[in-house]
């Protein structure tokens, strides 16, 4: 048997999405800046499908400016607050995504801003009095916070933290790649001015996203060259990539609960029989209190076994991760962990899940688990 438990690193892409997007990968091949027919129907299509993701969304779709993904949206809103806004502090947390992390630590390095952490609560949560003494004390300031983190699924309150934000004239910003198509997210309730996505992590395809930006906010281009995304975002549209986003986003919008009781009922599951049957078992961060249903990371007691558990795991046909996917090759751990205070000598998995995963699946990994742990006495 092979199980894919690493779905937040990626989703598989859906039947029905590549059904909508290979049209345009075979026949609708015209560019989308062309003024003849072939261009005016893949410039329809784009625009369509920016509607349609505005109406879920509850926004303008001049909002909506479509990117490579969440990497290169995150780096945008970040950039163009501090530079074009002329913003000078930045709150954010020690377990953000590195996309978000290492862009604001390059501009601290550089003068550009002074950057202060919030504190976090020992289940990894944000001490909101913390982060409301922060803004209470600093000039106008940016905040960049993620909705749901990566690797420990760990929510954050995204409309107190934006009534923070309103209270104190702040730019809010929230890295949402893990939550989006799994919870509904109304901008007409939320003061926030930038929100990122990733199609990948909602059975979309790779390498297509999109920036929300406010349309309070005015920031410049942030890739020069061409009038692409009225004036944003330069270079030819990634056509069928934004077909399937789309499409993405409109069947995890339609099939929401269904997905949503299915999966959490598989990590519930999971939980209990890792309780049961491994002595010493963990779980880092809230895990089922206030937490992303589709992640679950485990810690595992420490044994000889504990070096090769990622790859025991991979052998016996079971991916699953020990952080972020964007971190692989890294030889620092999980800064995630480090951030919580977890215990970094014991091994750590994140476990993630989709709508294909089944029963059956769980009890297998749980199973091959078992032969690298001490089985619990009961």
């Amino acid at each position: 048997m092979k199980v894919y438990l690493d779905n937040a690193a990626t989703t598989p892409l859906d039947p029905e999405v590549l059904d909508a997007m290979l049209p345009f990968m075979q026949n609708h091949y015209g560019n989308p800046s062309s003024i003849h027919a072939f261009g005016r129907q893949t410039r329809a299509a784009i625009e369509s499908a920016r509607k349609s993701v505005a109406k879920m969304l509850h926004c303008s779709p001049a909002e909506l400016f479509f990117t490579s993904g969440g990497t290169e949206a995150d780096n945008q809103a970040i950039n163009g607050s501090i530079y074009d806004l002329g913003l000078k502090h930045a709150i954010t947390s020690r377990i953000e995504h590195h996309a978000v992390l290492h862009t604001l630590e390059a501009l601290e390095h550089a003068g550009a801003i002074k950057l202060s952490f919030v504190n976090l609560t020992p289940a990894g949560h944000i001490d909101l009095a913390h982060l409301e003494e922060l803004l209470k004390t600093n000039e106008r300031t940016f905040i960049s916070l993620m909705h749901a983190n990566n690797e420990i699924g760990n929510l954050i309150p995204l409309k107190k933290v934006s009534e923070l934000a309103q209270k104190y004239n702040a730019v809010f910003h929230s890295d949402t790649v893990q939550t989006m198509g799994h919870y509904e997210i109304n901008l007409q309730d939320l003061k926030i001015h930038f929100l990122t996505c990733a199609a990948h992590k909602f059975h979309g395809p790779k390498g297509i996203g999109f920036l929300y930006i406010n349309s309070e906010v005015k920031v410049n281009p942030f890739i020069y060259g061409g009038a692409q995304e009225r004036n944003m975002r330069g270079g030819t549209e990634n056509v069928y990539g934004i077909i399937g986003l789309a499409k993405a986003l409109e069947i995890a919008h339609r099939d929401m609960k269904s997905h949503h009781d299915h999966i959490q009922a598989l990590k519930d599951y999971m939980i209990a029989q890792l309780k049961t049957t491994i002595e010493g078992v963990r779980f880092n961060g809230a895990c089922n209190d206030n937490c992303l249903y589709t992640v679950l990371n485990v810690q595992f007691p420490l044994t000889e076994n504990a070096e090769m558990l990622l790859f025991n795991l991979d052998i016996n046909g079971i991916a699953a991760s020990g952080g972020s996917a964007c971190s692989s090759g890294s030889n620092q751990g999980s800064h995630v962990l480090r951030g919580i205070g977890s215990d970094m000598e014991r091994p750590s998995i994140r476990f993630s899940f989709s709508k294909y995963n089944t029963k059956e699946e769980i009890d297998f990994v749980v199973e091959k688990l078992k032969t690298f742990f001490p089985v619990k006495v009961v």
